[in-house]
């Protein structure tokens, strides 16, 4: 069967009403001179004007004035007519005044004879994409200037072949080329030859293409041929469609953290080495120590033997200083050094500190005064560290002021805060070395310093601990020849009218034994209990001293610590099984002395850690302890 033909005017009338009911394009019909002469519903919801309202005027009317002023309508029609088609985007007026984004095609149309006899023309509104699209573009930008002004990091991308093809200000700042330098290299250009020879580059983008991510951090190459050390980050970067576009790569300079943490790893091998000289220095100065208290404990000693005695006691003690201020430097550098706060009494302090360096102002005939309240002088703080302070400074004082010079100690209180001052006629300071002397291993002028021996730390350490304790040390100089002061205040300061008791005479022990492998320290620290009326008994490894406190056990053992076969921890173990090994006294007998070896001591059950070379004092205040000595 076949349909009945369709007439001419039945399919105009079906195509009007077909373009008629289009509601998202405005599609109209211009003649030549471009007046409107028709007008869908797209158009009038496009453009808000009724059929009645725009047939008949001239399409310019939807044009903003700049348009008009520069008679774009008239050249949209002429490059139609020419061309036989224009399309274009831009801002078009609706009825009330208001812009939308307009996508403008214009169609020139002819007769069969090529006369033109009008326009067709279909605009659409694009706002909604406008304002999508010009939100991105604003984002886009705001995250270009954001990356372009970050300095901290080289942001810049890659092709997928590794081509650079952006450059941030960071990276232009790390790693010295400009924009222009490298856009269109290879970014390979940044590692070193070796590097290049394994071909590093590639790897790192094979393995971003294969992990999602790639990072490393190694030595990288700038413009001026120097190395720094980078943390690098390479991602892939891939559009809609997973198509891989090129690589994201993020470098940031790590040169400082990596010096910090090689200084960091140094100075943890040097505190290392400096505990383990200070141990191997202590255990023969043991029993250095142990013989120059037996010789001043002799009754009568011929004035050459006392002469000799005394000489090897002050560089003995000057020597057992070095050693501790040595151990004492590396846990400065680790942050390891502990003080234990207490009331003290500051005459204390001071007594205990010119007892230890009179020795040293005796052999240079200084005059030392002391100039302090009669009353008593409490400050919180730590005893031990205090006098090693004051004890550097007058031991500084008495090193370079010459003999026959004056030393002046002075304590005052202001408020709360107790001052201490030492000063002296010696060598003076310069303006540059009071600035460096409180340096560590600095030793002020160098003219002055070489006349003397020294590690320069002394004045480092009591600077440290004095600000340990919440106070401040400076020094003062008229010049070079003019003699120094040095002042330190403390806060916490208080006074009472009390005074210290005096320390109480020694009284003789029952049994006391001492276990040490080194047979010289042993044996001269029996001499000097011996001397002290104890009655002492001595084995040289640690299966010998249980054998013997088996058959006797002591009321004391002084026990070392690092002997070979059996260490003092294995020994300490085995005499608290035996019957009645709990009730012995016993003293951790080391050259090692941090603050973490005495925890360890006593967690593992020693009485009391007693550190190489054994000062004759501290000997005294353990038998005091251990209830051997009154």
């Amino acid at each position: 069967m076949s349909l009945p033909p369709v007439s001419v005017q039945a399919a105009t009338d079906r195509f009007r009403l077909l373009v008629d009911a289009v509601q998202d394009y405005g599609i109209f019909m211009l003649d030549p001179q471009g007046v409107v002469v028709s007008w869908n519903t797209g158009a009038q919801r496009i453009k808000q004007y009724r059929p009645e309202e725009v047939i008949g005027r001239h399409f310019s009317l939807f044009y903003p004035a700049e348009a008009i002023a520069a008679e774009w309508p008239a050249e949209e029609l002429r490059r139609a007519a020419r061309d036989g088609r224009f399309e274009e985007e831009g801002w078009r007026i609706r009825k009330d005044g208001t812009r939308f984004w307009a996508n403008v095609v214009i169609t020139a149309l002819k007769d069969k004879s090529g006369v033109l006899t009008g326009f067709g023309k279909v605009t659409r509104d694009l706002t909604e994409r406008r304002i999508h699209e010009e939100a991105v573009r604003e984002s886009e930008q705001r995250f270009r200037l954001l990356v372009e002004s970050v300095r901290d990091y080289a942001i810049f991308m890659l092709s997928p072949e590794g081509i650079i093809e952006s450059w941030n200000s960071g990276a232009q700042l790390i790693k010295g080329y400009s924009a222009q330098e490298v856009i269109g290299r290879h970014f390979s250009m940044f590692y070193r030859p070796e590097d290049l020879a394994t071909d590093l580059p590639g790897r790192e983008l094979e393995t971003a293409l294969a992990a999602g991510r790639a990072e490393e951090e190694g030595w990288r190459v700038r413009r001026d041929g120097s190395v720094f050390w980078a943390n690098v980050v390479i991602s892939p970067v891939y559009d809609a469609a997973r198509q891989l576009r090129g690589f994201a790569k993020v470098t940031r300079d790590m040169s400082e953290r990596r010096r910090l943490h090689e200084l960091e790893n140094s100075s943890k091998r040097m505190s290392e080495f400096l505990a383990m000289l200070a141990h191997e220095l202590r255990n023969p100065l043991a029993p250095i120590r142990n013989a120059v208290t037996i010789l001043q404990l002799e009754p009568s000693p011929s004035p050459m033997v006392r002469s000799s005695r005394d000489m090897i006691d002050r560089q003995l003690s000057h020597m057992t200083r070095l050693v501790d201020d040595l151990l004492d430097v590396g846990r400065l550098t680790t942050g390891k050094i502990r003080f234990k706060a207490e009331t003290v009494s500051y005459a204390q302090v001071v007594a205990r500190s010119v007892e230890a360096v009179r020795p040293l102002m005796d052999a240079r005939r200084h005059q030392l005064t002391v100039d302090m309240p009669d009353s008593g002088l409490w400050v919180q703080g730590d005893a031990t560290r205090l006098a090693q302070v004051l004890q550097n400074l007058l031991t500084n004082a008495a090193k370079y002021t010459p003999e026959g010079g004056l030393i002046e100690l002075k304590v005052w209180q202001e408020g709360a805060q107790l001052h201490t001052s030492v000063r002296d006629n010696g060598a003076g300071l310069s303006a540059q070395a009071i600035n460096q002397i409180f340096e560590l291993f600095s030793q002020g002028d160098a003219q002055t310093a070489a006349k003397e021996s020294g590690l320069g730390i002394g004045l480092t350490l009591a600077r440290s601990l004095v600000e340990m304790h919440g106070g401040a040390l400076g020094a003062s100089s008229p010049g070079p020849g003019q003699g120094s002061t040095f002042s330190f205040f403390l806060p916490h300061a208080g006074t009472t009218g009390g005074s210290a008791a005096d320390m109480p005479a020694p009284s003789p022990s029952p049994v006391i034994m001492v276990v040490d492998d080194n047979r010289d320290a042993a044996n001269s620290l029996a001499e000097i209990l011996r001397l002290m009326d104890c009655q002492v008994k001595v084995a040289y490894d640690g299966p010998s001293g249980l054998e013997l406190a088996r058959r006797q056990l002591p009321q004391v053992m002084m026990l070392d610590i690092g002997m070979p076969n059996m260490n003092g921890y294995e020994v300490l173990a085995a005499l608290r099984a035996l019957p009645g090994g709990n009730r012995v006294t016993v003293a951790a007998l080391t050259g090692y002395g941090t603050d973490e070896d005495k925890s360890r001591a006593a967690a593992a059950g020693f009485d009391a850690h007693l550190t190489k070379p054994l000062d004759f004092s501290a000997l005294q205040e353990f038998l005091q302890s251990a209830g051997v000595m009154s």
